[in-house]
């Protein structure tokens, strides 16, 4: 038998080709989230990519805060993203890390550079810079403070360091190519003055350091091999190498840009999601509508449906967008055989078996799930009054519906067969309870064979019934318009993206703990709120329904 071809992704072809080459002995890579906000589904790609190469080639992986700019950072967003990383499954052990630890090697790489002729002060204002710098068929011109000598640059830019300097009156931009076709390298600012605290240094610091310049000396400084990052980065990617050579670091790690993962009608824009979240539009940035991780946390997914779905995007260097239906599909195969199918009446209303004995009640047992017996079983009391879904039940049903109607017959699950034998209204005209009768010899596993029937309907105990709420989520966006309204570029949101209902569901739920998910048959699967839900009042967020529009590419 013949050895099994392994198909590896370009970056990993990348990281043998350098291996076997000896440029590294080892693989080291990192995930440097700002912490600007909550990670999305996109960073989850990054995150899962690059501490499977780290695993994958028996290397390390760092956990690194690019913590560079104060005016958007809090600890809040730090503590989130560890969780967020931690949840995945991407282990950091003892390789967590903060750029602020960095800012006096970064202050001495610049240093370094101005004493080589390698960088300037510039007193030209923001907007100045900018017209100088040209266009993308212009080239720049060099600004009138390039020649200043290094002891000048030195100076004045101790000057800024020791906070003589008003924000955005100087800044520090390295002395590259004015003309360069690659706008990036035509002197790019790499310190700026911002009199503000930092939420890990406090105010020992006055200048920070932009992150073109600062992530570079990070990746350096870790002693990280590849630095695997998405496609917008391309084009930095000389500036990074510049920095790393001019600062004379060795090894010098490698830069690599991949795709980044856009999923089709959803709401990644951190900005956009900080405005939902001001504006109260959602449930903060944990709102199970969106797709920061922790909101997919909250709505059930689990870290191996989004590992699934990471690998089934792969990786390549094309942009592409991928359909929200895939993530779906991941979830639903994760948990089709890992949960319990249980049962969950949403729309109620009352079934009363008129022949069943008052008083009565008999345990019928149960598979947790039919198509994995090590589940189990469980033990369901049966009455004469239930609960039964109110589109179970019609009085005038349309050609091919196969549940309750007058006269009609239909199979309780795990229980009998059940005859319509009459209803009531209230004084709208909504059913309000059906009556049935039952007949016992059709009790199921039984082995009754008399007759068969179309429909299979769910049910709950009424006496037995524990309410509760779930909370039915559809896209945030409104899909036929899309993400973004052309005219303003606001949201085009969804007004029936949530709903909310009373429900009753079986008293197995009674040990039931937050975040636990469970099938509600032929309703979804559905999550216990990790934020609301309590023992004495459940809440379930629908995770996905079982439907699926996604098909897999044959």
């Amino acid at each position: 038998m013949g050895e099994e071809t392994v198909s590896k992704n370009f970056i990993e072809q990348e990281i043998d080709k350098d291996l076997a080459e000896g440029v590294y002995s080892e693989v080291c890579t990192r995930f440097p989230p700002e912490p600007n906000g909550y990670l999305h589904i996109g960073h989850a790609k990054s995150i899962l990519l690059n501490s499977g190469l780290a695993k994958k080639y028996n290397g390390t992986f760092h956990l690194r805060f690019d913590d560079t700019n104060p005016t958007k950072e809090d600890m809040e967003f730090v503590e989130s993203i560890k969780e967020d990383v931690k949840w995945l499954g991407a282990d950091w052990k003892d390789h967590l890390y903060f750029a602020s630890d960095y800012f006096e090697v970064m202050y001495q790489c610049a240093v370094k550079l101005i004493k080589k002729g390698k960088a300037f002060v510039c007193d030209l204002s923001a907007d100045e810079i900018r017209e100088y710098r040209g266009t993308l068929t212009e080239a720049g011109k060099n600004s009138p403070y390039r020649d200043r000598s290094p002891e000048e640059n030195l100076r004045l830019f101790e000057e800024m360091k020791d906070g003589k300097v008003k924000d955005g009156e100087r800044v520090l931009r390295a002395k590259i190519d004015m003309a360069s076709p690659n706008i990036n390298m035509r002197d790019p600012v790499i310190y700026r003055v911002a009199h503000m605290a930092h939420h890990n240094t406090g105010d020992q610091w006055c200048i920070y350091p932009m992150y073109d310049f600062a992530h570079p000396i990070e990746d350096a400084v870790e002693k990280i091999t590849h630095s695997i990052c998405t496609l917008e980065f391309e084009d930095h990617r000389p500036l990074y190498d510049w920095v790393v050579k001019e600062c004379e670091f060795s090894p010098a790690p490698r830069q690599i840009e991949f795709a980044k993962l856009y999923l089709t009608n959803v709401v990644t824009g951190k900005r956009y999601i900080k405005k939902l979240v001001t504006d109260g539009i959602v449930d903060g940035w944990d709102d199970p509508r969106l797709v920061s991780i922790a909101a997919l946390r909250r709505r059930g997914f689990t870290p191996e449906s989004l590992q699934m779905f990471i690998e089934m995007c792969g990786v390549s260097k094309s942009q592409s967008s991928v359909d929200y239906a895939m993530l779906e599909y991941c979830i639903r195969e994760d948990l089709k055989l890992k949960r319990p199918r249980m049962m969950a009446v949403l729309d109620p209303i009352k079934l009363i078996i008129d022949n069943y004995p008052e008083g009565e009640t008999e345990y019928l047992e149960v598979e947790n799930n039919l198509e994995n017996p090590e589940l189990g079983m469980r033990k369901l009391p049966f009455c004469r009054e239930l609960y039964i879904e109110r589109e179970d039940f019609m009085i005038e049903p349309p050609k091919k519906y196969f549940r309750l109607f007058p006269e009609n017959e239909v199979r309780l699950m795990h229980a009998y067969f059940v005859k319509c034998v009459g209803y009531e209204t209230d004084e709208k005209g909504n059913v309000t309870v059906v009556h049935c009768t039952y007949d016992p010899e059709t009790k199921c596993g039984t082995g009754f064979t008399g007759r068969k029937v179309k429909g299979t309907i769910h049910w709950v105990a009424a006496p037995y019934a524990r309410q509760a709420e779930v909370r039915l989520y559809e896209n945030l966006v409104d899909e036929e318009k899309g993400v973004y309204n052309k005219e303003d570029g606001s949201l085009n949101l969804n007004p029936n993206s949530l709903t909310v209902r009373k429900c009753y569901v079986e008293d197995s739920f009674a040990q039931a703990g937050g975040c636990d998910s469970f099938q509600f048959v032929r309703n979804g699967y559905f999550c216990i709120d990790s934020k609301d839900s309590t023992p004495e009042a459940l809440v379930f967020n629908r995770i996905v329904s079982l439907k699926s529009s996604f098909k897999l590419p044959k």
